[in-house]
C-alpha cells in the first residue's frame, strides 16, 4: 500500500463546518471526506481534461447560515 503524505491544510471556519457536516451525513472524518471530494475531482479532471471550476483560484462564496 502506498505511503500516503501529510499535507497541511487551512480552511475558513464556514468550509470547514460546510465540510464538517457533509462528512458526517456521508459518515466520513473530515479528513476522509476531503480525501474523498479531491480525489472526485482529479478523476473529473482526468475523464474531462478540464478544471472543475473556470475559477479555482479563487475563494468560494458559501452561504451557509
Amino acid at each position: 500500500m502506498a505511503e500516503k503524505k501529510q499535507v497541511p491544510l487551512r480552511l475558513n471556519e464556514k468550509l470547514y463546518n460546510a465540510i464538517a457536516a457533509w462528512a458526517e451525513d456521508d459518515f466520513r472524518s473530515v479528513n476522509g471526506q476531503i480525501e474523498y471530494l479531491l480525489t472526485e475531482c482529479v478523476k473529473q479532471r482526468k475523464k474531462d481534461g478540464k478544471y472543475v471550476s473556470t475559477n479555482l483560484d479563487e475563494p468560494p462564496e458559501l452561504d451557509i447560515k
